[in-house]
C-alpha cells in the first residue's frame, strides 16, 4: 500500500512528490516507492540532520546509527526526526545514486511502483552500519560492509555517484595502483635486461 507521507514536524530531509512510503514486509518495515515516473538524473531525495563525529555516533547507539549517513571522513549526518528519506533502502542494483554528500538522483528512469533504493557503498566508508544483505538483486553481494567502496567493479559502475570523500579515496587508490603497476613493469624490464644476451651475440 503506497501513501504520501504527511508532513513530519522537525523532519529536515526531503523526498520528491513523485515518491510515496510503503510497507515491504509483515514486520511493517518502511520503504520508498515511485508513485509516478521519475526521469534519469531527476532529484529524488535529500537528507538533513545533525552532523556528528564517529565517536559521538557510536555513543548514541543503534537508533542513531540506523538514521546516519556518512558524509566525510569520520563525519556523519543523523536525522533528528526520522522521515521518508531515512526509509530509502540499500540495494546492490540501485536505481538512484549520490549527487554530492546529501542528495539522491535517479541513475535511470524509474517506473511507478518500483522501490527507490541506493547502494550504501556510495556513502559508507566505515563499519558503522554493516549487515547481511537480502536485497534479492541478481548481483547481490550478500553482505553490506564499510569496505564495499573498494570494489573495482563499483568504481566504474558508480563513477560520479560516490560521496566526495569516497571519490577522493578511490582516486588515491587508483594513483597508488598505477604507481605499483609502473614499478612492476620497470622491475620486469630490468630483469629482462639482466637475462638478455648482449647486443651482437
Amino acid at each position: 500500500m503506497l501513501r504520501q507521507e504527511p508532513a513530519i514536524v522537525g523532519y529536515s530531509g526531503w523526498l520528491t512528490s513523485k515518491a510515496c512510503v510503503g510497507r515491504v514486509d509483515k514486520l511493517g518495515h518502511r520503504a520508498v516507492f515511485a508513485a509516478a515516473s521519475i526521469a534519469q538524473g531527476e532529484l529524488v531525495a535529500a537528507w538533513g540532520g545533525q552532523v556528528v563525529d564517529g565517536l559521538t555516533l557510536q555513543e548514541a547507539g543503534d537508533d542513531a546509527r540506523r538514521l546516519a549517513l556518512q558524509i566525510e571522513e569520520d563525519l556523519y549526518i543523523v536525522s533528528v526526526t526520522e522521515g521518508p528519506s531515512d526509509w530509502i533502502n540499500h540495494c546492490c542494483d540501485p536505481n538512484t545514486g549520490l549527487s554530492g554528500q546529501l542528495v539522491l538522483v535517479a541513475l535511470r528512469a524509474i517506473e511507478p511502483g518500483e522501490e527507490i533504493c541506493f547502494d550504501y557503498a556510495m556513502t559508507d566508508g566505515s563499519r558503522y552500519d554493516e549487515f547481511d544483505c537480502q536485497c534479492g538483486a541478481d548481483n547481490c553481494r550478500g553482505r553490506v560492509s564499510g569496505d564495499d567502496w573498494r570494489d573495482h567493479a563499483l568504481w566504474a559502475r558508480y563513477d560520479g555517484y560516490f560521496a566526495p570523500y569516497l571519490a577522493r579515496r578511490i582516486a588515491r587508490l587508483k594513483e597508488l595502483e598505477a604507481l605499483e603497476a609502473q614499478r612492476a613493469w620497470r622491475g620486469d624490464r630490468a630483469r629482462d635486461a639482466l637475462h638478455s644476451p648482449p647486443a651482437g651475440e
